[in-house]
Parts: structure tokens; sequence; C-alpha cells
């Protein structure tokens, strides 16, 4: 009987080349999106997407950096999907201070 690395190390492997384990992460990270909207529309619960969009949108760019690279894309797609981030991340931040502390 095989090891289950080594029935698994082959299979992950190529997901990662492939980008799939990234496809998979990004889909988690919709249905997190989804559910978030769900629950604020649904029960006023949560903090809702309006709170949450811009760290959702740097995460996915940040995904998506990863995906560029474990495919193979060209250094300037990722340096796009790099500088996209921080620009979603320094607007996460601003929205954030002009809430107040939380």
């Amino acid at each position: 009987m095989q090891d289950m690395a080594d029935v698994l190390g082959p299979l992950f492997a190529g997901a990662l080349r492939s980008g799939l384990v990234i496809d998979l992460i990004l889909l988690l990270v919709l249905a997190e999106a989804a559910l978030l909207w769900w629950l604020g529309r649904r029960f006023r619960r949560g903090p809702g997407l309006g709170a949450v969009w811009p760290t959702l949108v740097s995460g996915v760019l940040l995904l998506l950096v990863a995906r560029a690279a474990l495919t193979g894309a060209g250094w300037a797609w990722i340096a796009l999907l790099l500088a996209l981030a921080g620009l979603s991340h320094v607007l996460d931040l601003v929205l954030r201070g002009r809430s107040g502390p939380s």
C-alpha cells in the first residue's frame, strides 16, 4: 500500500501549479462575502459587506497575485495586482480611520 504522501503529494503539487488551490480559496471568499451579505439583509447582523469590502478586495487581489505567480504569469501582471492590492489596503485603512476606533 502506497504512503498517503506519495499519492497526495503529486496531486497537491499539480493543483498548486494549475492554480486550482487558489481558485478553491477564491470560491470560499466569495461564499464568505455572500454569507455576510445574506446575514446583513436577513437578520441585520454582522458587519455587512459595506464594512468589509475593501478587506475582501485586498485579499482577493493577493490571492490573484499568488495564482499568477504559481501559474507563470508575467511580472507585469503580478506587479499590477500587487499595486491594486496595496491601494485597496490603503483604502481599507482610510475608511477604518474615518469610522473611528473599533
